[in-house]
């Protein structure tokens, strides 16, 4: 956003909530920074200094409030970043890429030189790549030193150090404070029964919880993913180097404080980093509704706080899209749990009897399976070959489904795979690429809502609704009572 001193005061000011996470406010007498939702005195207009990331603020020299825990600040949407390529190498490094790769291995993964890959980041950002990188894990420290009670060789180990003597020492010259003083803050009452550690991620009200989980829950695949009282729940696989590391989470909805409670199991602590990055996707707790709305105009007025379901996993979320075409999404869902059950693999590190016991398979899995292996499940033979030309593509690297990729790019390469037409490559690019301009134009629920049929004046009309098309197809299924 455009740093306007005058503006941010008045936010700072009125303490007002849409603006949380948009821009810092540091204090240059105390050097702290906090959210514009503070509760602590307000400091004097003079005394002010906005940062737009964290991380610019703390490569100033601020150091994070303890009181409003700039952590638990709601993101920015990438979408908002001016440029793609600083925008593409955020979500990389939101996913934790550097945990196990280079700065120069990330700019050959995007096609750019190294220089060129800092220079667009430093202008769009303020910092580098690095600073970003730090600051986002020096953060996630902060909150587990504060809400959990995991030992502070566990918590460094967690954010991404591989050394104890130099997550002490950054924490000391970033913030001034041993991992002793921020244990004083611990948060208490965590639910023994949730899960073994608990994570809060914020996000911009409104949040239309339950469309949402309904949402997730209908397509939920069996032994794979749930919802249960009101919590959603799924098994997890993240791969690092050469490991992979399984285990489950849940995800419970505290609206009166504006955040998911994200629990997740003991197996998962070396790579939370990643696993929240994807929890924030697929709430699609980044999106900042007010502005979303605004754009989309009188088509979002009766639904708002709608979020964009989207994906934990896109090659489980491409191979769901395949199977749902042209069937009920009872069926599809009948079928992807057949296929979670003949090529997923067993948990076996679940305490609890009633637990998820199946991982989805990796692309390699059903890379490797015969078209016979797919129609004793009962799936037709068209869409047996196009999930295995889909898994043979995910396994070779050819296609990447996840966000911080070329969109165009890889739309086209979904385009080429027999059995992917238009309609599930916006889908995918709409849930796994978490692409906030896909519209599946064709869809039949879309034609119903504008009561349109023709595809060149459905795309005409939704010109209106760019960048964000995708909350329009929501709004629209939503307005048939249809899809969500």
């Amino acid at each position: 956003m455009n740093l306007n001193p005058d503006q941010c005061y008045q936010a700072v000011l009125t303490r007002d909530a849409r603006f949380d996470g948009r821009f810092f406010v540091a204090v240059r007498t105390t050097r702290i920074y906090c959210r514009p939702i503070c509760r602590v005195k307000t400091p004097l207009r003079k005394n002010c200094q906005f940062f737009g990331h964290a991380a610019t603020a703390e490569a100033a020299g601020f150091r994070p409030c303890k009181r409003c825990r700039p952590e638990l600040a709601p993101g920015n949407s990438p979408m908002e970043a001016s440029r793609q390529l600083a925008r593409m190498t955020a979500s990389h490094i939101g996913e934790d890429f550097l945990a196990e790769h280079s700065l120069g291995e990330l700019a050959e993964k995007l096609n750019v030189t190294d220089r060129q890959m800092r220079r667009v980041f430093r202008e769009e950002f303020g910092v580098s790549p690095v600073e970003f990188w730090q600051t986002q894990r020096l953060l996630l420290a902060k909150q587990l030193l504060t809400d959990s009670n995991l030992p502070v060789t566990s918590v460094a180990l967690a954010s991404g150090f591989q050394s104890l003597r130099r997550f002490n020492a950054l924490l000391k010259a970033r913030y001034r404070m041993c991992p002793t003083e921020l244990r004083q803050q611990r948060a208490k009452g965590v639910p023994e029964d949730f899960a073994d550690f608990a994570f809060r991620l914020s996000y911009r009200p409104p949040l239309d919880w339950d469309r949402l989980l309904g949402f997730l829950a209908r397509r939920a695949i069996p032994q794979v993913e749930a919802v249960r009282d009101g919590v959603y729940c799924r098994t997890v696989r993240v791969k690092r180097q050469d490991r992979e590391f399984v285990g489950e989470l849940q995800v419970r909805h505290e609206a009166d404080r504006h955040l998911l409670a994200v629990g997740l199991s003991d197996a998962l602590l070396p790579v939370c980093a990643s696993v929240l990055e994807r929890v924030k996707r697929l709430f699609d707790l980044q999106a900042d509704p007010a502005m979303i709305e605004a754009a989309l105009g009188p088509l979002a007025e009766n639904h708002s706080g709608l979020r964009v379901p989207g994906s934990f996993d896109g090659f489980e979320t491409a191979v769901r899209a395949v199977l749902g075409q042209q069937v009920s999404v009872a069926a599809a869902q009948t079928l992807a749990g057949r296929v979670a059950l003949r090529f997923g693999t067993p948990l076996s590190t679940s305490r609890r009897p009633t637990s998820l016991n199946r991982v989805f398979p990796a692309a390699s899995q059903i890379a490797q399976a015969a078209a016979t292996d797919l129609l004793k499940l009962g799936i037709t033979r068209g869409r047996a070959e196009t999930l295995i030309a889909l898994a043979r593509a995910v396994a070779g690297g050819e296609l990447i489904l996840e966000p911080g990729n070329r969109v165009d790019d890889t739309l086209e390469r979904l385009r080429n795979i027999p059995g992917i037409g238009e309609w599930t490559a916006q889908y995918v690019a709409m849930r796994a690429l978490a692409w906030p301009d896909s519209f599946p134009a064709g869809d039949l629920g879309i034609q119903k809502a504008l009561g349109e049929t023709n595809l060149r004046k459905i795309r005409e009309r939704a010109e209106k609704w760019r960048p964000w098309r995708a909350y329009a197809a929501l709004h629209l299924w939503t307005s048939l009572e249809k899809a969500l």
